[in-house]
């Protein structure tokens, strides 16, 4: 039985899915005093934290058997990051859960910036004045939006600029052009073509390239009456050189909703009349919060049963400097490797990656998270992502990760565990942004998720077997969810059941006995 703390306020939507799960002990710490909460920390395996708790040196102090954080939500500003790396804690967040609600507020900053309407509507509800000719805007059609950043949301701050009829220049170094120019716009290794442009947003994270990217110099190279937005994160654009901007008219208005320091109640921004401003309400939608809860409370779970550790901030491999199209491979070898582990539970004696595509270029990261993965079954939390390879050195299990030829799909990712007694390979790929589907067990062709609770079975290709099975199972009340069959061309076949209810050993036992069964094996990804 593994412990979850929830030390912050999360959408009830976590705390229904967690209260589901067997295996998970949930202590709901969200009104215990911070004092409090020190005292009792010590009986979590993992946490789950906001902006109102600092996962600071006493908090991992009292943490003595934490082997995960997750902060629900984006910033990480008040995780002791480092801190947990010393004590071998992985540290999560959650960075898409509010995708769609950081787009729909940039836009609202954007067409605030066009029209000032936060100003023409206290003119009227607040002031009682009735000025038309005072606030003479612009359109967004046919003007140049410059794009810093084109990951999740400035991709589809993109798109919905295109909608009103904007022209689009973008700026990344880090992404494929294609994924600019496919979708209309222009891509740009020149930041000086940002500069040009009439309006200029920004979704970066900020680092040491991306801190104060537009300053003094930027803004003396833009059009008059340009307009910037920046729903990001505070201090991408230098705040002294942007209020020097608004107030001599250089910047005609600028959308912000994130400051250096925060809260930002006494900042000079605020004395402009040429800015309109939100407390950082970027992902404040009932929709991102629900999001942003079931998200933090699947990584939880996951790690707390030592899966997989999405989002993890302080690997050996920062996913962050990935590119986007890898990071879902991360979470799947680890997935891939666990379920091997669990179909076979011997000793591992080899472990081998095979990558076919472009995901052949990091087949060498690839193997770290399947050795973890693989080896969790056995050794539990004693191995982590900074110690795999000696522990497999030290136990004689080899390991290897190779490049294949092409088989069909764009990018797919194989792992190999050889035991005392048997093989298993298992192929994987992902289809659109991440959707991670297991395509083939052992040779059979397959297709499902991996996730849930479920029974894998082999036997020879006989009439009546689905149906021992499912009486089986439906004599001991148990759901069948999904049921995904493959077969090969010499008389066998293999089952991937999907269940409700977690299976017993009697019950897999029973399936066991059935005579057309070569083995079963019950997994939990």
């Amino acid at each position: 039985m593994k412990t979850i703390i929830v030390c912050d306020a999360i959408h009830r939507a976590g705390f229904e899915i967690l209260s589901k799960e067997q295996d998970i002990k949930v202590i709901d710490a969200v009104s215990t005093p911070k004092d409090k909460l020190l005292e009792i920390l010590g009986e979590a395996d993992v946490a789950i934290t906001r902006s109102s708790t600092d996962v600071d040196e006493k908090f991992l102090n009292s943490a003595k058997r934490l082997k995960a954080v997750v902060r629900a939500g984006v910033g990480v500003d008040n995780v002791d990051i480092a801190g947990c790396s010393r004590r071998g804690i992985i540290a999560m967040n959650v960075p898409t859960a509010n995708t769609i609600a950081a787009v729909e507020l940039t836009m609202a900053h954007m067409l605030a910036a066009a029209r000032s309407f936060p100003y023409a509507h206290n003119d009227l509800k607040v002031d009682r004045i009735w000025k038309r000719e005072k606030w003479y805007g612009v359109e967004l059609f046919n003007k140049t939006l410059g794009v810093i950043g084109f990951g999740n949301i400035g991709s589809r701050v993109a798109v919905r600029a295109k909608a009103f009829g904007m022209n689009i220049i973008a700026y990344d170094p880090y992404i494929d052009p294609a994924k600019v120019i496919d979708m209309g716009g222009v891509y740009t290794t020149n930041f000086d073509d940002i500069l040009k442009c009439d309006f200029i947003t920004i979704h970066t994270p900020k680092t040491r390239e991306t801190t104060d990217i537009i300053g003094e110099a930027e803004i003396s190279k833009m059009k008059d009456g340009v307009r910037l937005i920046n729903c990001a994160r505070g201090g991408l654009y230098n705040e002294e050189a942007l209020y020097d901007g608004l107030k001599s008219g250089k910047i005609a208005f600028a959308g912000i909703d994130v400051f250096s320091k925060e809260p930002a109640i006494n900042h000079p921004l605020l004395d402009l009349p040429n800015v309109s401003v939100t407390p950082h309400l970027g992902a404040n939608t009932l929709e991102s919060q629900k999001n942003i809860a079931i998200e933090a409370v699947e990584q939880a779970i996951s790690a707390a049963r030592g899966i997989s550790y999405p989002n993890a901030l302080n690997l050996p491999i920062k996913t962050d400097d990935l590119p986007p199209f890898v990071e879902p491979y991360v979470e799947l070898v680890s997935k891939m490797s666990f379920l091997g582990a669990q179909i076979n539970k011997k000793a591992i004696k080899a472990i081998r990656v095979e990558t076919e595509g472009q995901i052949g270029e990091y087949a060498n990261s690839m193997l770290t998270f399947a050795i973890v993965g693989a080896l969790r079954e056995s050794l539990g939390d004693s191995i982590n992502y900074v110690n795999a390879k000696f522990l497999c050195d030290e136990k004689g299990i080899t390991t290897e990760a190779i490049v294949a030829p092409e088989s069909g799909y764009k990018n797919k990712i194989s792992v190999r565990i050889t035991t005392e007694s048997d093989v298993v390979t298992i192929g994987g790929t992902v289809f659109g942004e991440n959707e991670q589907r297991i395509v083939s067990v052992n040779g059979f062709k397959t297709d499902f998720k991996p996730k849930g609770k479920m029974i894998i079975f082999k036997n020879h290709d006989i009439p009546g077997v689905i149906a021992s099975i499912s009486a089986i199972l439906a004599a001991d009340k148990i759901n069948i969810a999904d049921f995904r069959l493959g077969r090969d061309n010499h008389g066998m076949a293999l089952a991937v059941i999907l269940v409700d209810e977690h299976i017993s050993k009697e019950l897999l036992s029973k399936l066991n006995a059935i005579d057309a069964c070569v083995w079963a094996s019950y997994v939990v990804v």
